[in-house]
């Protein structure tokens, strides 16, 4: 996988310091709230966890690019950092985890890491990888025809991309010059499969043009690169000009889900690498050495996160199980 490093400069954003704060804070939510689920995975509290450490710059960036009061976002279960910053909550994400009634994905009734609000226009994705994919350019197509103001982003991961769900619908979407964003987060393995084995072009973003449309691949580590490239590619389809291919790089600092262990295929080596380089600790250096952070500021998010997180989860685990007569209810409009 090819390693970036981070170079852009954040006033290029031409975001303002609150904004940027705000930002760093969303990325820490992120990463603090993905290390609450491993431990309520691993004392048995939480049946499953699929991890999006080393993801969390980039999603932020990518988020930070729509309008969330009226375009649709479709996840894929890495997404935890984007899913906050589009409007759920920290208690939305542990209602799922502890399978509550109250889960605003699916009353309790999906797995982990399923997410979806409808309240947000987050629209929930089912287990088989990628099928979000036609789901995106048929709302996508529904804007277009309704004449409406809205663009959509949808996501997989490199593995997932693979699947014939995303030819189909980069094929549809190029042929309507649809407003989507159609996004895959490259963190160089499909479970345990390394990226030389899963494709052989040498940028996933390169089978945009194949469909018509632009391709980038941007540096998930580097914010001001990657907010940049959405924010263009969200002006272009608001604009009427069509889709766009983001591919982001991405590190995948943990093992594929709660039920693998990376050790086994990836080495020693490889792993100290990507704990080093970590996009986190790389923004927030960043942040630092730009003037836009400091010690106070990092010691003042640290603890509102903390108290946060840790009300969420005490709430969420109070709150009632689902009724067992009633599961059937809520799989189909009514």
């Amino acid at each position: 996988m090819q390693k970036m490093k981070t170079t852009g400069k954040l006033k290029t954003t031409g975001l303002s310091r609150e904004t940027i704060l705000d930002v760093y804070k969303a990325v820490m939510r992120g990463r603090r709230v993905d290390e609450r689920l491993w431990q309520l995975t691993r004392i048995g509290k939480f049946s499953f966890n699929i991890s999006g450490q080393g993801a969390e710059v980039g999603q932020a960036a990518m988020a930070l690019a729509f309008d969330y009061d009226k375009d649709y976002f479709l996840p894929y279960y890495r997404d935890l950092t984007a899913v906050l910053m589009w409007g759920m909550t920290t208690k939305d994400i542990m209602l799922a985890g502890f399978g509550k009634e109250a889960d605003p994905a699916s009353h309790g009734r999906q797995m982990p890491s399923h997410y979806g609000s409808k309240a947000h226009n987050i629209v929930s994705h089912s287990s088989p990888v990628s099928t979000q994919y036609p789901i995106s350019a048929g709302i996508a197509y529904g804007a277009q025809m309704r004449g409406e103001d809205y663009v959509t982003v949808v996501t997989t991961g490199d593995g997932s991309f693979s699947q014939g769900e995303c030819a189909v619908a980069m094929n549809i979407a190029g042929v309507h010059k649809m407003p989507v964003v159609f996004v895959v987060e490259n963190n160089g393995y499909a479970i345990s499969v390394p990226d030389k084995e899963q494709y052989a072009v040498e940028k996933l973003a390169d089978r945009g043009p194949a469909f018509g449309f632009n391709g980038i691949r941007v540096n998930g580590s580097d914010f001001a690169e990657t907010y940049l490239a959405f924010k263009q590619a969200v002006t272009d389809a608001r604009q009427g000009n069509g889709p766009t291919l983001i591919e982001i790089m991405v590190e995948r600092l943990t093992s594929h889900s709660s039920d693998d262990d990376q050790r086994v295929y990836r080495s020693a080596e490889e792993l100290a690498e990507i704990k080093e380089n970590d996009p986190v600790k790389l923004f927030q250096q960043q942040l630092i050495d730009e003037g836009y952070l400091n010690e106070a500021d990092i010691d003042r998010i640290e603890k509102e996160l903390e108290t946060e997180i840790n009300q969420a989860t005490d709430e969420a685990e109070a709150m009632p199980d689902p009724d067992p007569a009633k599961i059937t209810d809520q799989l189909y409009a009514e």
